[in-house]
């Protein structure tokens, strides 16, 4: 998730191609670090967005205007006052650093041409944004940095600017033999010593270019030998190359549907996930960010449901195994039937005292000896026997009741938190809260009303490479108005093999059947939305969804069949067409 300097020289890029001439048209701050500017060149309007948030710093082309506060605070009134109507005459990253420099060209009170510059520095904790005479005078900042919050450097109006400390290299002037002789050569890991020796660059550019060349970063620098150098050489000239010639190809990585980096340029180490590329930098770091603010809304907003399901999954698991060893001991009962039995029959051969006989097993026409209690009469044992035995009997078909009804909470118990894992909207997690409330597992809370309808969680749509529509329910109520409301008798119905999944509903139109590429691709959908997505192969069951029938009382989103086919499929969605409703 490195907003690094590889990022920042993209949008650099992108700034340099679209501003340069433009004019200031407006100024807004929308927050308290944030300003953003609108600009208009070649004709078009563009509108550039500069947040130092001490959390989550960012520069990028935004789509639209953001909502703005009535009075404009002071920082953004004194650009406006200078800088409004400024022309753009040139942007640059210094020294490859998370600085963005843009200059300004205006007229002053006196109608004057002056030049001024805005500096935005990307640095976490210590972001901010400058405004600063040509001469490197500070005007005013939007964070203003005294002698009492750092001792190293003073942001302050009548200050001059001076760039951050900095010990690293600049990586367009590092040469090979620096590189392979200096920074390979500190008694470190591998990845840390590109990374924190060369401006720019972060973890995840240096375990890229680990990857490239062949070698493992967490390795230490003692490991290398030369053909490791170079090849490590080599993969850090091609990258400079590339960004020297603007050859950029912004990616997002996914890991089972959630953004967990992005970069500039291709990341080749992370092959095994899923990879959405984009051609413009801003329109990933609004889809990354955005996607990623949904998983952590998500996330949080389900802590709940998720501790009630585990604290169930964990109880419910214990008493489940409980129940099933009981069972387990009751499979001697018909061993004391059969001792009982027999003992009938020939316990007259057993004498007084006698600890124990040996007689014919009639069943099976072997001998089998039988312990007896020497202190009872022949008939007194088979009673005892018959007694052990009818006890027996009882436990186990309590107990094979007791088992069945602790599996099937069980199933259901982990299909909710496998809904819960596919949950992507607060509509989600109220249908899955619905739901545990209907089986008893939360209590229901009174709630205040509130205007308005609570808009309904709907199936995901995919749409196969032969263009049939396939739905993915993303919980049991879904499923089972997905399957028994949605699909027709003649749809295909998808689902994972005995594990908790989701029903995939593939809707034929009057199609008679669908082509194989279209069931491998459901198939994939099934075991991607099922608890076995983290296996290698998940076996999948599909027949027409006119087999399907729904027992009476079940859990939701569970059905039975008898009628069915069966396929092997890659938990893997990579190429399957989304559709957004």
């Amino acid at each position: 998730m490195a907003f690094d300097g590889v990022v920042i020289s993209n949008i650099v890029r992108d700034m340099r191609e679209r501003l340069t001439g433009g004019r200031i048209y407006k100024i807004y701050q929308p927050e308290n670090d944030e300003i953003n500017l609108v600009i208009k060149n070649q004709g078009k309007t563009f509108r550039l967005m500069l947040n130092a948030s001490a959390t989550l710093p960012l520069v990028y082309f935004l789509s639209e205007n953001k909502v703005n506060p009535q009075t404009a605070p002071n920082f953004c009134m004194l650009l406006r006052k200078h800088i409004g109507n400024g022309r753009i005459i040139g942007i640059e990253q210094p020294g490859f650093e998370r600085i963005i420099m843009i200059e300004i060209e205006h007229l002053d009170e006196m109608g004057d041409l002056c030049r001024k510059k805005l500096v935005i520095e990307l640095m976490g904790k210590h972001s901010n944004i400058i405004f600063m005479e040509e001469d490197g005078r500070i005007v005013d900042a939007i964070k203003r940095i005294g002698a009492q919050i750092s001792s190293v450097r003073e942001v302050l109006p009548g200050y001059e600017y001076v760039l951050p400390p900095n010990e690293k290299v600049d990586p367009t002037e590092v040469t090979e033999e620096y590189f392979c002789s200096v920074i390979l050569e500190k008694p470190m890991s591998i990845d840390k010593a590109i990374y924190s020796s060369i401006t720019g660059f972060s973890k995840l550019i240096a375990g890229e270019l680990c990857y490239e060349a062949g070698v493992d970063g967490n390795f230490s620098t003692d490991s290398l030998a030369d053909s490791n150098k170079r090849a490590l050489w080599n993969a850090f000239s091609d990258l400079i190359n590339r960004i020297r010639s603007g050859d950029y190809a912004p990616c997002i990585i996914y890991d089972k549907g959630e953004p967990v980096a992005f970069s500039a340029v291709p990341l080749r180490m992370y092959q095994d996930l899923s990879v959405e590329t984009y051609s413009d930098i801003s329109e990933l770091l609004f889809a990354f960010y955005a996607k990623k603010d949904v998983y952590s809304r998500m996330h949080q907003k389900s802590t709940d449901l998720r501790k009630v399901l585990q604290s169930a999954v964990e109880r419910t698991s214990k008493k489940y195994d409980i129940q099933r060893k009981q069972l387990k001991d009751t499979e001697k009962r018909e061993k004391y039937r059969i001792y009982g039995e027999l003992l009938q029959t020939y316990g007259y051969e057993a004498k007084p005292g006698d600890k124990n006989i040996t007689v014919l097993n009639y069943y099976n026409n072997e001998e089998i000896t039988i312990p007896l209690d020497e202190t009872l009469t022949p008939v007194e044992n088979a009673n005892r026997y018959f007694n052990k035995y009818n006890k027996l009997k009882r436990t186990y078909e309590a107990s094979l009741k007791l088992v069945k009804e602790s599996k099937e909470t069980l199933d259901h118990l982990l299909s909710l938190q496998n809904s819960v894992e596919m949950a992507e909207s607060e509509a989600d997690l109220a249908e899955i809260k619905e739901e545990m409330i209907l089986s008893g597992f939360v209590k229901a809370k009174p709630s205040k009303k509130q205007g308005g309808k609570v808009e309904k969680s709907k199936p995901l749509h995919f749409l196969s490479s032969d263009g049939f529509h396939m739905y993915v329910g993303k919980n049991n109520l879904q499923n089972d108005r997905l399957t028994f409301k949605t699909a027709g008798s003649k749809d295909l119905w998808f689902h994972a093999k005995e594990m908790p999944g989701s029903h995939v509903i593939v809707k034929l139109e009057g199609a008679e059947d669908v082509p194989d590429a279209t069931y491998e691709e459901a198939a994939r959908l099934a075991a991607f939305y099922s608890s076995g997505k983290t296996s290698p192969k998940v076996e999948i069951d599909y027949t027409r969804r006119g087999n399907l029938k729904k027992p009476p009382q079940a859990n939701p989103g569970f059905v039975i069949y008898h009628t069915n086919y069966s396929m092997i499929a890659l938990p893997d969605i990579k190429g399957i067409k989304e559709v957004k409703e």
